[in-house]
């Protein structure tokens, strides 16, 4: 009898699992569900800082620096490899100091180990084994450069261990982000940019880029099976004591017409003569129910709109006053209704 040959598995393409459409990003347009990628930049560019915001926003579910929603709660797991623990513990606490979260409840877990050589055998395991282990939905390694001692500009050196990093996002539906540094020579794209092989340009299905220009850090994004969403402007602010430090979103960059959906909102309802309700909102700037959600409720508490039973208005300062009246009125006006005699 002859021997029998394994073939690799294959199925008709009709076979294939749907993506359910919910899990499509993991961060809405920053990072695809389990996608891996990199965060890339010159140095000094608060590739870290987008790094670390990431993570909180994606173990707490709050908005990655107030504007790209999460779309599930889950763990995250960081290693940086250029910052000591108590750094790391700064930085962390500032990002949830910003967001009114406890560090207590932060489903957030850092890597302590002094390194991590992903291209030995022995590192690669203890990794694996901590994310079976952890099952984080986001993994965090920043800079790639101290993750190893190949050669960057070999193809065949970084693309195993690239290769290494891709078999682990597929065995445990783990989103990866690579922190990685670019020069400063200006290239058609910003990818083209990332120090060493090409093979890491090509290696994500989500990238982010942050470039300095002048005073300010422009972010672009890269996405593989989606579109782009508008660079913007990002600062890194502080309050006047230098606490609760965190990346924030300045605008959309010059020369778009694209704003804010806090901006958008504003000027929608600024412009209205009458209110509106959240289905009009919705239907006019065209904008996730949830994302409207948030925003609604985040202007809400800057006293920025105020919603009232036929829907929202936008307030000012003599407008919120006599919203104010009317309803002390209305509360006057119940309490001196004469009792039925039945």
């Amino acid at each position: 009898m002859g021997v029998k040959q394994e073939i690799l598995p294959v199925c008709k393409a009709k076979d294939l699992t749907k993506q359910p459409s919910q899990q499509a990003w993991l961060i809405d347009s920053l990072w695809g569900h389990a996608a891996v990628g990199i965060i890339g930049g010159a140095p000094k560019c608060c590739k870290s800082w987008l790094g670390l915001d990431m993570a909180v926003s994606v173990a707490s579910q709050t908005s990655c620096m107030g504007e790209f929603q999460v779309s599930a709660q889950g763990r995250a797991l960081i290693f940086l490899a250029e910052d000591a623990a108590h750094d790391v513990r700064a930085r962390i606490e500032a990002i949830c100091a910003h967001r009114g979260l406890n560090i207590n409840n932060l489903d957030l877990y850092v890597i302590t180990a002094p390194t991590l050589r992903l291209d030995l055998i022995s590192d690669q395991q203890m990794l694996t084994e901590t994310v079976d282990i952890l099952r984080p939905k986001l993994l965090v390694l920043d800079p790639l450069v101290r993750l190893h001692r190949l050669d960057e500009n070999s193809a065949s050196d970084i693309s195993c261990l690239l290769g290494f990093l891709r078999g682990l996002q597929r065995s445990f539906s783990t989103a990866i982000v690579l922190v990685h540094h670019a020069s400063k020579k200006h290239r058609a794209q910003p990818g083209q940019a990332l120090r060493g092989s090409s093979d890491l340009h090509a290696f994500g299905d989500s990238n982010a880029y942050l470039a300095r220009r002048k005073d300010n850090l422009v972010l672009t994004f890269e996405h593989r099976a989606a579109k782009q969403p508008e660079p913007v402007e990002v600062h890194l602010v502080s309050k006047n004591d230098g606490s609760a430090t965190h990346l924030e979103i300045v605008s959309k960059l010059p020369g778009n017409e694209d704003t804010s959906l806090k901006d958008r909102l504003i000027a929608l309802l600024e412009n209205s003569e009458e209110s509106l309700t959240r289905t009009s909102i919705r239907k006019q700037l065209k904008v996730n129910n949830q994302r409207l959600g948030k925003t609604l409720v985040d202007l809400e508490k800057q006293g920025k709109i105020i919603r009232t039973a036929n829907g929202w208005i936008f307030v000012n300062v003599n407008q919120k006053k006599r919203v104010a009246s009317q309803q002390k009125q209305s509360k006057k006006h119940k309490s001196i209704q004469p009792s039925l005699p039945f």
